[in-house]
């Protein structure tokens, strides 16, 4: 019964793992205004950072009109020491980011661009309904 008591007790206590060091934050900024703009930034002492300002397009035409946009970056180093950057704008047009890092698609092999070419001269036609 002991033996069992004891078990319980060690089983049941905390488990504690290995601490790690805080990381220090170096910088920070954060700004918001009435009319829609707005900065932040920060940066840690591990070499992380970030930054992103942004306004309203069209501020004060109604919403319909209005569009929020950012722009932006932020850079971190990768587990295999690569620095990642990263620039981004958000808008109208979505979310466009811009790194080296980012991967490319490749190029459209020679056959079939050709047949996308001769696809985009042909005359639309409209589709007959099903029934």
């Amino acid at each position: 019964l002991f033996l069992l008591f004891t078990l319980g007790y060690v089983w049941a206590a905390p488990q504690q793992g290995p601490s790690t060091e805080p990381i220090p934050i170096l910088k920070y900024e954060n700004e918001v205004n009435f009319d829609g703009t707005y900065k932040w930034a920060y940066e840690t002492g591990n070499g992380i950072s970030a930054q992103e300002s942004g306004f309203v397009k069209n501020f004060g035409q109604g919403e319909p009109n209005e569009i929020q946009t950012a722009q932006g970056q932020y850079s971190y180093t990768a587990p295999d020491g690569q620095v990642i950057q990263l620039v981004y704008t958000a808008d109208e047009n979505g979310f466009v980011p811009q790194g080296s890092h980012i991967p490319t698609p490749p190029p459209i092999p020679p056959a079939i661009q050709k047949a996308l070419d001769y696809l985009a001269t042909l005359p639309s036609t409209p589709e007959s309904p099903r029934g």
